[in-house]
């Protein structure tokens, strides 16, 4: 419970102490980036020496002529595919956002109105969504996201709309098929047992968390398969 407490209370000033640098990076999309991952990997970092939550990303193997071969490095992470990743924590989300390349997430647009820090979320390209608009606010999503995948970017997306306990499996939104079906890409499912470590309310344990990008799915999979995909080894 006390490195809990000593971590969060560091984090809220470690975030506080980067506005200034992120107001200046506002002058250019690239430097927004650039901040955002160089405070991301702090993150990352404060955990791991506070907390001692470290990290560990799988991905799929290969194989070649029957034999397995080392993992691919994923050679999806180039915007050709719709990442669904399974939501425990901050720390998937920043896991994720450092090692995607390229890469923007759709937000809530009520993350969009968080003092400062909306203003980062919109310069670095992050996609907005009302939920409350229907198909039609789904039509305006795919096309401005199809703008982005277009422009070289890669999104990612948390299919079931809210971080989850461990041991929990979220229905997952049909917004994932929309985009799919409309934007005509596959998806990579990912999987995490991150809540294990660092959950959305109680007591962060020591440990290391792991982020697991399984096979690719067609964009015709439907909620099931990709369910199962996404929680094959999640906590």
């Amino acid at each position: 419970m006390f490195r809990t407490i000593i971590f969060k209370f560091i984090l809220g000033i470690y975030f506080i102490a980067w506005c200034p640098l992120l107001f200046i990076s506002l002058i250019s999309k690239r430097l927004t980036l650039i901040a955002m991952r160089t405070e991301t990997a702090g993150v990352l970092y404060l955990a791991r020496i506070i907390t001692n939550i470290k990290y560990k990303i799988h991905y799929p193997v290969t194989e070649e002529n029957g034999i397995p071969t080392k993992p691919n490095a994923n050679k999806r992470l180039d915007g050709k595919a719709i990442i669904a990743a399974k939501h425990m924590s901050i720390l998937e989300v920043a896991i994720l956002f450092l090692h995607v390349p390229n890469s923007f997430f759709i937000l809530k647009r009520e993350l969009m109105w968080i003092p400062f820090y909306g203003w980062v979320f919109a310069r670095a390209g992050f996609q907005p969504v009302n939920r409350k608009r229907g198909t039609t606010n789904m039509r305006k999503l795919s096309n401005n996201v199809a703008k982005k995948i277009l422009n070289g970017q890669t999104l990612i997306i948390f299919p079931e709309g809210t971080r989850v306990k461990p041991g929990t499996k979220q229905p997952l939104r049909k917004g994932l098929l929309f985009l799919a079906h409309e934007l005509k890409l596959p998806i990579l499912p990912v999987g995490t047992d991150s809540g294990l470590y660092w959950p959305k309310r109680g007591v962060m344990h020591s440990g290391t968390a792991n982020v697991y990008f399984e096979n690719l799915l067609p964009s015709t999979a439907d909620l099931k398969e990709i369910s199962a995909a996404i929680n094959q080894h999640s906590a």
